[in-house]
């Protein structure tokens, strides 16, 4: 009689070898984005921490990514999210700290969203975490230093889900990004890992 595949709990699910090996040896911390597709904005959002040698699934919210899905190439543009694993260091918005302990910074200001974006974004950015995919880590969200040049975009974010998907950013609710600033610690190096769930397992 044949048995179900069991999950390694050593493992994150839906990760494959590729991936998981990119992920820090020092990480306790990982905030896992599933896209449901290559061409879908549509994603699940887990937070796993690491105890001992086993991960373990915290929480999880819906969320959203870049409106035409994913890219292991992402440019300026291309309105899909970048698939990989990316570190989050820094954290800021518009709203004040509401307990976090990675670096903090509100400026009303720098994380306005753009004037001609609609309603329904006017609080995208009350919150948001950098996703250190083409930036310098240590510095504000908001800095517009590109190692890799402007072409390769920047400026991803994880940040308040506005109900559909993004420039190339990641969306979740504002509970959701609560949780997230006061369970994430920088002592215990969060990354992210994102993109399509093929991908993903690659």
């Amino acid at each position: 009689m044949s048995t179900a595949p069991t999950t390694d709990p050593a493992r994150i699910p839906g990760v494959g070898d590729r991936l998981f090996r990119q992920i820090p040896r020092d990480s306790g911390q990982v905030v896992a984005v599933y896209g449901e597709d290559e061409d879908s904005a549509d994603s699940t959002v887990v937070l796993y921490t690491r105890e001992g040698p086993e991960w373990r699934a915290v929480a999880e919210w819906p969320g959203h990514n870049g409106r035409n899905g994913w890219t292991t190439d992402h440019h300026m543009g291309d309105e899909r999210s970048p698939v990989g694993v990316f570190g989050l260091s820094d954290a800021g918005g518009v709203l004040a700290d509401p307990g976090t302990r990675l670096p903090y910074n509100q400026d009303e200001e720098a994380y306005a969203p753009p004037n001609d974006w609609g309603e329904a974004h006017q609080h995208d950015f009350d919150y948001v975490i950098a996703i250190d995919y083409n930036r310098l880590p240590g510095t504000p969200p908001y800095d517009l230093t590109r190692p890799e040049g402007d072409d390769k975009g920047g400026g991803i974010w994880l940040h308040l889900d506005h109900g559909d998907g993004t420039s190339a950013c990641v969306g979740v609710s504002k509970d959701a990004m609560e949780f997230l600033l006061r369970t994430l610690d920088p002592d215990r190096h969060p990354v992210m890992v994102m993109g399509d769930r093929a991908e993903l397992r690659a």
